[in-house]
């Protein structure tokens, strides 16, 4: 197992009608902005049961809050911040509008030029940059991304996405209560599924360092996700197969996984291209992109693959290559089973319009990607060609 460095000091309320006890977790006088992002928020009335839960405290609202957020749309959040004094921020909705917040906690702190704090990539923000950052809450509506339960984010600007991470915007509380989830549209809970699956296998699928209880971990989140996964999409008021899916979300990336194991985040950057360029949602990238990769990629990940086949998918017959095989097709099989298309055919791009990503992917500063560094642009072209 690595060395590794551990640490989460978000707290979280889980489960029916913990929305209620925020008044305990934000101080009495604070100045509050809540931010989310589209209708929904105030239409299936959980706007309202915030603001109930808050009493008597001094309310401000930011709405319009983009899936992959917006740099500019951020900038106004910030202003008003500004403006209004604000001292706590309290995001409503999934992950993109969680990673905005943070974004406004850092920026509304920082002395200099917002931009630059989307050019430190996968480096923390050091307190060199920034000090202090405004604090923040979640109440979470859609479960993907372990944005409640982590310190990082993804924002969007200009034809790129840049992630942004620092110790100061961990939120202080995150609700979790499956029942605000049951009013998504089932596109979005079968994207938030093969997010956080997506987001087990990185962590996973790598090479083993004899860290058994990550690994453990994982293969625990990749098996509920495949038992629950079109349960909670056909019925989405069963609470018991919401609640796995919320708590595999928030666990897949939340930091316990990673610690101690090598990380890949390829099908990750590759997928923040197509989302840029095509409009493809982030979960339909992810679909598309990791059989793919995990094909082009077999013999770098050939000893973990097997594990995944045999711990995962109970894969035990077979020649090696037939059970890496098997397993490969199988997680294409479950991402379709989800009513998620698997190949980029399907969203109309064809094999000219390749170059544009690797170009993409080189202006970005992604060219030696994966676990161990050697996934260059003449990979990330291979395994384009091979989700085709």
């Amino acid at each position: 197992m690595l060395n590794f460095n551990f640490y989460n000091p978000t707290r979280i309320l889980f489960g029916k009608d913990m929305l209620n006890n925020i008044d305990q977790l934000i101080p009495a006088d604070a100045n509050v902005l809540i931010t989310y992002g589209g209708e929904s928020a105030k239409k299936y009335g959980t706007l309202e049961k915030v603001k109930t839960a808050l009493g008597n405290r001094r309310i401000h609202y930011f709405g319009g809050i983009e899936p992959n957020p917006h740099y500019e749309t951020l900038l106004k959040a910030v202003e008003a911040v500004r403006h209004n004094r604000i001292d706590f921020l309290l995001a409503i909705g999934g992950g993109s509008v969680i990673d905005g917040t943070k974004f406004i906690a850092l920026a509304a702190s920082y002395e200099g030029e917002p931009l630059d704090l989307l050019h430190y990539g996968f480096t923390p923000i050091g307190p060199d940059t920034i000090k202090t950052a405004i604090p923040l809450g979640t109440v979470l509506t859609l479960p993907a991304t372990g944005s409640e339960m982590n310190c990082g984010g993804v924002i969007s600007y200009g034809q790129g996405k840049y992630p942004v991470f620092s110790e100061l915007v961990f939120p202080r509380f995150s609700v979790l209560d499956p029942n605000l989830t049951f009013t998504l549209p089932k596109i979005q809970v079968a994207n938030g599924v093969i997010d956080a699956f997506v987001h087990t296998t990185e962590q996973y699928l790598t090479y083993p360092v004899d860290g058994r209880i990550q690994d453990r971990i994982s293969e625990g989140i990749l098996q509920t996700l495949i038992e629950i996964g079109e349960n909670t999409i056909a019925e989405p008021e069963n609470y018991d197969a919401r609640a796995n899916l919320v708590w595999s979300a928030t666990l897949a990336l939340n930091g316990l996984i990673c610690a101690g194991v090598p990380q890949d985040w390829a099908t990750h950057m590759i997928g923040h291209e197509l989302t840029s360029l095509y409009g493809i949602d982030h979960g339909q990238t992810l679909a598309i992109l990791l059989p793919s990769l995990l094909e082009i990629r077999r013999e770098q990940k050939h000893a973990k693959l097997l594990q995944y086949a045999e711990r995962v998918w109970n894969i035990t017959e077979g020649s090696e290559a037939v059970r890496i095989n098997s397993a490969i097709q199988k997680t294409r099989e479950f991402f379709e089973s989800l009513g998620v298309k698997t190949r980029l055919s399907d969203y109309n791009i064809s094999k000219d319009q390749l170059l544009v990503i690797i170009k993409q992917l080189k202006a970005h500063g992604m060219t030696a990607l994966s676990e161990t560094q050697d996934l260059s642009l003449d990979v990330s072209r291979k395994i384009l060609e091979n989700a085709l």
